[in-house]
């Protein structure tokens, strides 16, 4: 791309993996746009990194929208970073409830297509003034193999992994590659906690007598993806 700038969307940027990850691209020379739904954890992120911020909820169309043409009008994107997600309970498939299911779904499916369908014309733009675009879905270990308890998340994050796997098919021809990475047991300061709504003993548990990966973990290999030679493409990436 010669000494063009590299300008990044990342959803989820106002903590774990997402806010890791907008640290990491700023760090290596990337323009980068921040997008979740807490405007103070994003004023925190932009003076930190420089990053350009948006206030948005990926499961409100008409937000998704907005923070698309913002996108556009400031400099565009040559890359897309869909890491919006999260998990709601442990309960069986039997006891868990249809709201959360709901929830994980909105959140971390359709959440991602309505992103991703809204910046592709803005990712096809930089493809033909740079000659590529990339997107990355992070996903998870939990999107490949299910587990007792998993139920709605690891059904949420199954269902990632194919919208990603559609997407590449359905882009075929276009220099735009589509990549996943799917991490396991990571260690951020609000996933488990949310995930078993605020049970520190729980999330000690969760954590206890393994050593899991950091968002860090997570955001160096992430941003490594994108700095391959374009015609690289890392279709999924099991990170462990």
């Amino acid at each position: 791309m010669g000494n063009q700038v590299k300008r990044v969307v990342v959803t989820g940027a106002s903590s774990g993996i997402g806010a890791a990850t907008v640290r990491r691209f700023s760090e290596r020379g990337w323009q980068t746009v921040a997008v979740a739904r807490r405007a103070d954890r994003l004023a925190d992120l932009a003076a930190e990194t420089g990053a350009h911020v948006i206030v948005c909820d990926v499961t409100d169309e008409a937000q998704v929208d907005r923070m698309a043409a913002e996108v556009a009008a400031t400099g565009g994107a040559d890359a897309l970073v869909n890491n919006a997600g999260g998990a709601l309970g442990v309960d069986s498939v039997e006891y868990s409830s249809n709201a959360d299911w709901r929830q994980m779904f909105e959140v971390n499916v359709i959440g991602l297509r309505t992103v991703t369908a809204a910046l592709l014309p803005v990712l096809r733009d930089a493809a033909r003034s740079h000659g590529w675009a990339s997107i990355l879905n992070v996903t998870s270990t939990a999107g490949h193999d299910a587990y007792p308890g998993g139920g709605g998340y690891n059904a949420a994050k199954f269902a990632a992994h194919a919208v990603t796997d559609v997407l590449r098919l359905e882009l075929a021809g276009e220099p735009i590659r589509v990549m996943e990475l799917a991490p396991g047991l990571v260690h951020t300061e609000e996933f488990t906690l949310n995930r078993v709504r605020g049970d520190a003993e729980a999330v000690a548990r969760t954590y206890a007598d393994v050593i899991p990966l950091s968002a860090e973990d997570v955001a160096r290999v992430l941003v490594g993806a994108f700095e391959q030679p374009p015609h690289v493409n890392q279709d999924l990436i099991i990170l462990r």
